[in-house]
């Protein structure tokens, strides 16, 4: 039995995938170091995984909720899409998968011509279906009511039949030897698909999934060929970047470099 505000704690957990510190601190009108010791036993249980500042949920077989899912990282997850939507250029052919970064990649790339953006994904068939410079292509197969992704052996058969110029990727979890992770083994087989069948690929994510575990192997840093994140916080995957010929784009550090003269 847990006390009734460690409880809490780990319901806000649960709903957003991720507590602050010091945002719980003025919630429950206790001090930073009641928490830290709150945070600590929820870790010591299993529950959660202590990161900078908070704490996320450990579980490494399940996911967030896809609504906390959309919170996490918000701002980020829109500047990376903003910097990915750069990197494609009109009149591309284009898949993307499941995930709420690649459907930040969607919303920015709304504004571009004479694109065909193939997906798995209804969440980003709906923000580019009003578009109509934009075609869609829509995967068939067994809708996750969780999120609106599409998976299952149709939705793999199907991206087989295409060879697209950009492949745009989300994972749930980075491992620190650039192993790329996610939680379902239907979903995993459709994001293997479509790296696959591209010319490039596009791994679209956020910092916070180095801080998070996941237990399906989709693949690894060496079969993409760009990283587009807000911030690396690992030098030794940086390294692995660099030797794997990955090209690494971190739109914090490039939207917070000085504006020259």
């Amino acid at each position: 039995m847990l006390p009734d505000r460690q409880n809490q704690i780990l319901d806000l957990a649960r709903r957003q995938g991720r507590v602050q510190v010091d945002e719980l601190s003025q919630r429950f009108e206790v001090s930073v170091q009641t928490i830290r010791k709150d945070l600590n036993d929820l870790c010591d249980h299993r529950l959660l995984s202590r990161v900078h500042g908070g704490a996320v949920l450990s579980f490494g077989i399940e996911n967030v909720g896809y609504d906390a899912r959309r919170l996490i990282a918000a701002p980020e997850k829109a500047a990376i899409g903003r910097a990915v939507a750069d990197l494609i250029p009109n009149g591309a052919s284009v898949c993307i998968n499941i995930g709420t970064t690649t459907e930040a990649v969607a919303a920015a790339l709304a504004r571009h011509t004479g694109l065909m953006v193939v997906t798995n994904n209804i969440n980003v068939a709906t923000v580019l279906r009003p578009y109509p410079e934009i075609e869609v292509v829509i995967a068939g197969g067994t809708v996750r009511r969780s999120d609106g992704g599409i998976i299952g052996e149709a939705a793999v058969d199907f991206i087989r039949q295409f060879r697209v110029d950009f492949a745009i990727i989300g994972v749930s979890a980075i491992d620190p030897d650039g192993t790329l992770l996610d939680y379902d083994y239907r979903e995993v087989r459709v994001a293997q698909a479509i790296i696959a069948n591209a010319r490039h690929t596009i791994l679209a994510s956020d910092a916070t999934k180095f801080e998070r575990t996941a237990s399906i192997r989709i693949g690894n840093i060496g079969e993409v060929g760009t990283f587009v994140t807000d911030r690396c916080p690992s030098p030794e995957f940086r390294r692995i970047c660099h030797e794997a010929k990955v090209r690494l784009i971190e739109v914090a550090e490039k939207e917070e470099a000085p504006v020259g003269d």
